[in-house]
């Protein structure tokens, strides 16, 4: 069995010493102790355990059925490598606790083989020379091009015209709807299906509808001990007027809001809380329990709870994109990538690496029944993908995706979609005016604005 020698990290992407190498070099010592202390015993060359030359090492952040998937998809490439001992898989906490992880992992020469990141967060690993590039040569070496990935992804994954991730799937918000109330309400057309609910007046007709079949809300958008969900029904609305803006831009250190749209959304906001439409305060489990009780027609989310409607007895839903209510379509989205954290590779064990995504992607069909849609298109449009119901219905948002702006303080489970989407929160709740909020915003981003990326 071969040997691998210890070579120690490639020098950052142009070869010279940056402010960001100094960091990382300076990190790198604090940092392997810490990240052993709060790790699986298994996680590679953290702990010291001693691996087989050959295992190839994979960090991911999936808990729940994405957790379950993901060990089935572990499990099939395991199989076609004889055995557990050809892959060594480790699960951290969701979130910054993930990122900080994996960040101090690689400064500190001891990064997995493989990782996820969702792709918002894959650019600050970017741009912190934290990660690989993945060339056309790479993709190649196992069989895969670009055209075989959705381009509305793969398009966005791009940074300084570099491959910085493999998508797996796009995780778009998206509608649920309760077929029992919505029948009620006249909104199931003749095919059993949601009728067009596109335009700002034909999705208020309907809201007002189905609002008078549950004497309560129509719909439902948790709001209370919860920041991610406000921030995405934000952005999915406000990127769908004409003249949206980036919320940030140059990487996080200019606000570039527009006011105009901003303002337009959260008025719409508080007018359907004011009209009973929608809820003024719940959280999110609360929120998903009374559309699935049928207290609610409609609940917006992450596609990823169709797991929790499916496990409800007796229930009748469906999913679908969330209308187009301003003048283009837009929904909010993110991706789970796979990346090459940045370290020393033989040709043979990067063409492993490569390996090992294109087999995992070829197991999309098992990730794509916990909701999220396929980026390999192979599966997306396969057969049994357009036979799968309700994914197959939402799946065109997959098309419509906007993905949060570049930031070192930014992305799913950031910073900045915490202290935002609290803000937005406190709009829906009443607590707080449009101009008030947008105020603690401007307020709280300031010192991230001015602050340059510590990677």
């Amino acid at each position: 069995m071969p040997i691998r020698s210890v070579v120690p990290n490639p020098p950052p992407r142009g070869g010279a010493f940056t402010r960001r190498s100094l960091l990382a070099g300076a990190a790198a010592g604090a940092a392997v102790l810490p990240l052993a202390a709060c790790s699986s015993p298994l996680a590679a060359g953290v702990a010291g355990a001693p691996l087989n030359p050959e295992t190839l090492v994979f960090w991911n952040l999936f808990g729940g059925g994405d957790g379950l998937r993901m060990q089935a998809m572990e499990a099939g490439y395991a199989k076609q490598h004889g055995g557990s001992s050809s892959l060594q898989a480790t699960t951290f906490a969701w979130g910054n606790p993930y990122y900080s992880k994996l960040t101090l992992a690689t400064v500190g020469n001891k990064p997995p083989d493989v990782a996820i990141a969702h792709l918002t967060r894959a650019k600050p690993l970017w741009d912190g020379d934290l990660l690989d590039p993945i060339s056309a040569d790479d993709l190649a070496s196992v069989g895969l091009s670009a055209s075989d990935f959705n381009q509305k992804a793969w398009t966005a994954q791009k940074t300084d015209g570099k491959n910085i991730c493999i998508p797996l799937d796009t995780h778009p918000f998206v509608l649920f709807y309760n077929v029992d109330v919505c029948q009620k309400a006249g909104l199931i057309d003749s095919d059993g299906k949601l009728k067009d609910l596109n335009g700002l007046e034909n999705f208020e007709a309907a809201l007002a509808a189905v609002a008078k079949v549950t004497g309560g809300t129509a719909l439902n958008v948790a709001n209370v001990s919860e920041v991610a969900t406000p921030w995405r029904f934000f952005w999915t609305m406000y990127n769908q007027i004409n003249g949206a803006t980036p919320f940030i831009s140059d990487g996080g250190a200019k606000l570039t809001v527009n006011e105009d749209a901003y303002t337009k959304v959260t008025d719409m906001t508080q007018k359907w809380v004011k009209n009973g439409w929608l809820n003024k305060g719940l959280d999110y489990a609360t929120a998903q329990t009374l559309m699935f009780t049928g207290k609610a027609g409609f609940f917006m989310q992450g596609e990823w709870e169709i797991s929790t409607a499916q496990s409800i007895k007796g229930l009748k839903f469906g999913m679908v994109p969330v209308p187009q209510l301003y003048d283009k379509p837009a929904t909010q989205a993110d991706s789970h990538t796979f990346v090459l954290p940045r370290k020393a590779r033989t040709p043979e064990q990067r063409k492993a690496h490569m390996l090992f995504i294109k087999q995992m992607l070829e197991q999309s069909l098992t990730w794509a029944q916990g909701g999220h849609v396929p980026a390999y298109m192979p599966t997306f449009d396969s057969t049994a993908f357009k036979e799968l119901t309700p994914q197959s219905n939402y799946a065109s948002a997959a098309e419509t995706a906007v993905f949060d702006d570049p930031a070192w303080y930014g992305g799913s489970g950031s910073t900045f979609e915490n202290s935002v989407g609290a803000q937005l929160a406190l709009v829906q709740q009443g607590s707080s005016s449009p101009a008030q909020a947008l105020s603690a915003i401007k307020d709280q981003l300031a010192t991230y604005l001015n602050t340059p990326s510590p990677l």
